[in-house]
């Protein structure tokens, strides 16, 4: 092919222009695709359990709209600045940023907003008029409190009953103050107390509140947890100087100082097991942790797991228990057995196995076990609702008898997070207005999701992601103050622009610029609007687009 070189204007060919707008020539009539903007589904949505709308109140803080972003996260979530603290956050391990740098430190910015709105009381409007139905909700932890919230939200008169003094459950009296500050966990259920739930503590069920009570409302949401401790099941564990993990949690979270010597053991790899081994750290004691797997299959979350051993837990993998020994009638000592990996078993973890001839012993002058925990049901009086120590419910919550609701660890189907549990509390919810009459559940998310190659990356920098700020270890071992410190609006909002937005529109103004065509405008409330009769349909705009918020259609055929 010939190669042509112009050295003047006047040696090259006559080009084609306009001295006139562009926009009167209809090319419209050319195209066979056209643009249109869609809502797509961000991976961080689909990995939350709760569905907040993370990109959402992200482009909330990007403006600075602090309460915006605080209400659009109470549409899913009632307790932001527990699970901004708490949360595992499966959301960021599905973040589109992992592949391109770091995934974004959503429950960062999430702990954020909530202590960005800590002094405001006022709660998102709801259209829902007052219903003559009373529910009521057995159990005040994060499902309980999750559940009573939406159904406030939708009109209903709710009632929870409280076996403790206190409401928040395992909130309250399982996750340490240094985790989660108690003023915290007060204000976000105050919060949910001012939308009319009432609260009745020190109310057992089946104890000084009979069963034959609570058949007087029109339905039931029981959500009481998994309170009991599993045993270890070893010769010696009725000796003096044995706790479970949630017995030695709730003591400290009341303020009792339980007698725990300088030597303590936590079996378990959970993260009842790492809450009490930092707990009792801070008593100034030597804790060692002792789990029969590896660390790549501990379920606690592992951030928890790298701060218990930078203050000083030591960890023991592949070991388990077989026996404790006495000195007048208290542990002296663990007898202990080294264990082997073999197939996986039904968790899906490879299964321990004892190693024959193994046996060492360790001193000790406390175990605290932390093996896994199940519900008190005895006050229920439907003993066919139950399987497998938990209350068996279908995918709607709904147990074998109407009207009754389960979710949270009680339930059968748990995960063991709080996150989970405020995500049975939400959906049954749902399923208890629907069961009333008033409303469908509808199809939730039901948008395609957006994939890292879907993202546009030449619009974001590689940036390394915000790191949380602690208060240093020798300071937090010697306290039960929170670990982790609030971020200021500079960091949070730059944390907040790192994210990809995936699926949402953010307005940038990408698709306005490149449009070759000028088709594409803004209305007077800054909506992009897209002029067909001038669009050509060359998909300049989807490419560009971003975030994968554009995509192009087939036309309909037109027919005279």
């Amino acid at each position: 092919m010939a190669q042509y070189r112009y050295t003047t204007v006047e040696e090259m060919p006559p080009l084609a222009f306009s001295l006139e707008s562009t926009r009167k020539i209809p090319t419209g009539s050319w195209r066979h695709v056209r643009p249109v903007y869609v809502e797509k589904t961000s991976p961080c949505q689909i990995g939350c359990p709760a569905s907040e709308k993370i990109p959402e109140y992200f482009d909330l803080v990007r403006q600075k709209k602090y309460e915006e972003a605080w209400y659009t996260i109470l549409e899913d979530n009632p307790l932001p600045g527990v699970t901004g603290r708490v949360c595992y956050h499966p959301c960021e391990g599905k973040c589109n940023r992992s592949p391109y740098d770091e995934p974004v430190a959503v429950h960062v910015i999430e702990r954020f907003v909530a202590d960005k709105n800590f002094k405001n009381t006022r709660q998102p409007n709801t259209d829902a008029s007052p219903k003559s139905a009373k529910v009521a909700v057995i159990g005040s932890g994060p499902a309980g409190l999750s559940c009573a919230y939406q159904l406030a939200r939708r009109g209903y008169r709710t009632v929870m009953y409280e076996a403790e003094h206190e409401p928040g459950g395992m909130l309250r009296y399982g996750i340490p103050g240094y985790r989660l500050p108690k003023a915290v966990l007060d204000k976000e259920i105050r919060d949910i107390v001012s939308l009319g739930v009432e609260v009745n503590t020190d109310k057992r069920i089946g104890g000084n509140v009979p069963w034959n009570e609570i058949e007087k409302y029109d339905a039931v949401f029981v959500a009481v947890g998994a309170s009991n401790s599993s045993k270890l099941a070893i010769e010696g564990e009725d000796l003096k100087g044995f706790y479970s993990g949630i017995e030695f949690l709730h003591e400290l979270n009341v303020g009792s100082s339980p007698e725990i010597g300088n030597k303590v053991l936590v079996v378990g790899g959970g993260n009842t097991a790492i809450d009490a081994a930092r707990s009792a750290r801070r008593l100034g004691k030597r804790v060692t942790v002792l789990y029969r797997r590896t660390r790549d299959e501990m379920p606690a979350v592992p951030e928890e797991v790298e701060e218990a051993m930078k203050e000083g837990v030591g960890i023991e993998f592949l070991v388990a228990p077989v026996a404790a020994v006495g000195n007048r009638r208290k542990v002296a000592k663990l007898r202990m057995i080294r264990m082997s990996l073999g197939d996986p078993d039904a968790s899906g973890r490879r299964k321990p196995i004892p190693i024959e001839g193994s046996d060492f012993e360790l001193e000790t002058e406390c175990v605290i076990s932390a093996v896994g925990e199940v519900p008190d049901l005895s006050f229920l009086p439907y003993s066919f609702l139950k399987k497998n120590s938990r209350i068996f419910v279908d995918g709607d919550y709904l147990t074998g008898v109407p009207g009754i609701f389960a979710g949270g660890d009680a339930a059968s189907n748990p995960n063991g997070t709080v996150v989970d549990a405020i995500r049975a509390g939400k959906e049954a919810a749902i399923s208890i207005d629907e069961f009333l009459g008033w409303r469908s559940k509808g199809n939730g998310l039901d948008h395609s999701v957006v994939r890292p190659e879907d993202i546009n990356t030449f619009y974001f920098p590689h940036e390394k992601r915000l790191e949380v700020p602690r208060i240093t270890v020798d300071r937090g071992i010697s306290s039960f103050s929170e670990v982790n410190k609030s971020i200021g609006e500079d960091r949070a909002v730059r944390e907040a622009e790192r994210c990809f937005g995936c699926g949402t529109c953010l307005h940038c103004d990408v698709c306005l610029t490149f449009c070759p065509d000028v088709a594409i405008s803004k209305d007077e409330r800054g909506e992009y609007l897209i002029d067909y009769d001038h669009c050509k349909g060359c998909g300049i705009c989807v490419n560009e687009c971003p975030r994968e918020a554009m995509e192009l259609v087939e036309e309909e055929p037109q027919w005279e």
